[in-house]
């Protein structure tokens, strides 16, 4: 990226955020801090409204907006792809407030770009390979969104996994995310009284309350950092298993959910070392899905309760 380029993206970027910091502008164009307060200086000899405060950042004044952005093909291309996983993964009041981004993104193209976009756009599909559901309807990850950053109490009608009946719930949710082809959120539920994670395909009603918040809750970020540190302090049980080198090409995805710490190759073998608190249940049925193609190395323990769980099978077939 030549300088032009990059103070021209540093003073968009510098509208994208109330504040901006230095060292985060020097990551993100792999320059040295020099280098930045350099451009900055530049803006403002060129009449850009910027204050600064040390140790905090760089901010805009309120109200200076740049002309219309003219966007590269590459960064079309971009959004092409974007708007078809917002057509797949999202609620439908997401998908509405997408497509009214991409008309205003789409107006600022240049005539050859608008028509790389809309060739593109019909070679690009996303396939939705979730069997078990139908997916998140309405406005939940909307009215989420919004619960999160008014800080306020959210209602739903929740039914969890292997329940007949829907419960009521109020929530105070502190972060979204997607995982294993859904999205959950999660919330300091007032019913239990503590941190839940719920699945969004199971939320059937959710309105925002005017309640707010009973008190100040961490970050999503924090709340995950606070979860590890419990994690690693609770019991962790280390096993040792042997895999088939061409059977362990299939686990990758899923081994990470199980505790996976590392793996060396053994002649023809991987063998993988876990730390898992759920031994018994989820890391034993998850080895049984590849059992004919390893073998347990430790704990012994795990070998026996293995073989019982095979006998029960066998008993019910």
């Amino acid at each position: 990226m030549n300088r032009f380029d990059r103070i021209t993206a540093i003073l968009i970027q510098l509208q994208s955020k109330r504040v901006v910091r230095a060292q985060d502008l020097a990551a993100r164009f792999e320059v040295s801090l020099r280098t930045v307060y350099r451009d900055i200086r530049t803006l403002e000899e060129a009449g850009v409204p910027l204050y600064g405060e040390a140790g905090i950042g760089y901010s805009i004044v309120d109200g200076y907006r740049l002309p219309p952005v003219m966007f590269s093909k590459e960064e079309a291309m971009a959004f092409v792809t974007a708007e078809k996983l917002m057509e797949r993964l999202t609620d439908k009041a997401i998908k509405q407030h997408f497509e009214s981004a991409m008309y205003k993104v789409k107006s600022v193209l240049r005539g050859s770009e608008k028509d790389f976009v809309e060739e593109l756009s019909s070679h690009i599909h996303v396939r939705d390979t979730r069997a078990l559901s139908e997916g998140i309807s309405g406005n939940t990850l909307e009215v989420l969104f919004r619960g999160i950053s008014g800080k306020k109490v959210v209602k739903m009608s929740y039914k969890a996994l292997g329940r007949e009946t829907k419960t009521e719930r109020f929530i105070e949710p502190i972060g979204v995310y997607y995982e294993n082809d859904h999205w959950y959120t999660i919330g300091y539920c007032h019913l239990r009284e503590d941190y839940r994670n719920f699945r969004a395909d199971r939320i059937y009603h959710i309105e925002l309350t005017e309640k707010d918040r009973l008190e100040d809750r961490p970050t999503l970020n924090e709340y995950r950092e606070l979860w590890e540190a419990d994690k690693k302090s609770d019991s962790l049980q280390k096993v040792v298993i042997r895999v088939d080198k061409k059977t362990a090409v299939y686990l990758q995805e899923r081994k990470k959910n199980f505790g996976f710490i590392s793996e060396v190759e053994k002649e023809d073998a991987i063998e993988m070392t876990f730390l898992t608190t759920h031994l018994e249940q989820g890391f034993a049925r998850w080895y049984l899905m590849f059992a004919d193609c390893a073998e347990i190395v430790e704990p012994e323990y795990l070998k026996d309760h293995i073989k019982k769980l095979l006998e029960d099978m066998l008993r019910k077939i």
